[in-house]
């Protein structure tokens, strides 16, 4: 498909809004609107108890996302939250008093407070300080200790859009034997990830953003030999073997990541993410990331010409990935008036945040930059 015809497929294009606030929550397609009908017509009474279309749904979406992540699907699980997905890490863990974390200060609190809460039981954190939105390595490098344990880290940073390097962090990682975990959020969707390329341990990411899907759907990855080290604080009757064997009560845990599933799975969810999915198969994980990039420039540029510095506007361009921020005194009557023009984004932290996807076009982006002009003037 072509961007063209990917367009067709978003009913919100049709009422000339500009959507720029993917970072926040994604759109849904045709694509998703025909699985809900499906996945309805099912429950209203062709099938009520579409248990089996349920594991085609989730089969093919685990197969489907374990191409984008660079993995098998027995190492992926479904969760609620990407919270609760790196609580399953922090949790599961054997740290001691004085083993140390290493977080930074530009983090969603999402990658923050499950690590924070283990300071009750004596872990220590080390909270780098960024850069005017940038993680520099060297920064992590110069606080590793033989006492750290972990390195958690967003793979694109929700507030500047800054993008890790995640091979040269893994490969830190690896040296020191620490383990990786990454927050893929605002990465899965926007960029290639490959797992193994990049050493990474864990990773969990949200369905609801980049890749277009539902809330209330998240995953995570974690290697075989991570999960083996990880005593799992919370099982359900789907964390076992033999689930199905009900009065059994037999507490061997799957051998797959799937033990971290304990129960109910959000079932539409797992539908509406598989339809999706298919998407930036058909389109090329490649291809969505080089059209992301030349938006993100493209903005970047065009936002320059009318005087606004953008927070990553000197990076190398393997550390952008879609989300262009800005500060301005007045970014809530500009979000507001964006708004009424009917251009969305964001505002975080007294920034405006911009989020395109690789199906918005440059037209979209001279016109949100001419908007944005306006506003600032006063008109």
């Amino acid at each position: 498909m072509n961007i063209i015809e990917i367009r067709k497929l978003f009913p919100h294009l049709e009422t000339d809004q500009i959507y720029f606030n993917h970072a926040a929550k994604g759109p849904w397609s045709s694509l998703v609107l025909n699985r809900i009908n499906e996945y309805a017509q099912q429950r209203c009474g062709a099938k009520i108890d579409n248990y089996q279309s349920f594991l085609k749904w989730d089969s093919s979406a685990k197969e489907k996302l374990g191409k984008i992540l660079g993995t098998t699907p027995d190492r992926l699980a479904w969760v609620d939250n990407v919270s609760n997905g790196l609580n399953i890490l922090a949790q599961g863990l054997d740290l001691k008093a004085g083993d140390r974390i290493i977080l930074n200060d530009i983090e969603f609190p999402s990658n923050i407070y499950p690590f924070l809460n283990l300071q009750k039981q004596g872990v220590k954190i080390d909270l780098i300080k960024s850069r005017n939105g940038v993680v520099d390595l060297e920064d992590i490098e110069n606080v590793i200790t033989p006492r750290t344990k972990l390195i958690s880290i967003s793979l694109v940073q929700f507030l500047s859009g800054y993008r890790a390097d995640i091979d040269a962090i893994g490969e830190l990682c690896k040296r020191h034997g620490i383990i990786f975990c990454v927050d893929a959020i605002q990465g899965a969707g926007v960029v290639r990830i490959d797992v193994n390329k990049s050493k990474i341990d864990f990773l969990s990411g949200g369905t609801q953003k980049w890749l277009m899907s539902s809330q209330g759907l998240s995953y995570i990855y974690l290697t075989e030999e991570l999960q083996n080290r990880i005593d799992q604080k919370n099982v359900g009757w789907t964390s076992v073997d033999n689930a199905w064997n009900l009065l059994d009560y037999d507490l061997t845990l799957k051998s797959s990541a799937d033990r971290f599933q304990n129960g109910t799975i959000n079932a539409l969810g797992v539908a509406i993410f598989d339809s999706m999915l298919d998407l930036f198969l058909d389109f090329g994980m490649q291809n969505v990331e080089n059209k992301i990039l030349v938006n993100t420039n493209f903005l970047i540029e065009k936002l320059s010409g009318i005087g606004i510095k953008t927070i990553l506007e000197n990076v190398a361009e393997s550390n952008k990935a879609g989300i262009v921020t800005f500060r301005h005194e007045d970014s809530k009557r500009i979000y507001d008036e964006l708004e009424k023009r009917k251009i969305y984004s964001a505002v975080r932290e007294g920034m405006i945040r911009f989020s395109p996807h690789f199906y918005n076009t440059n037209e979209e982006i001279e016109k949100v930059v001419k908007e944005l002009g306006k506003i600032i003037d006063g008109r």
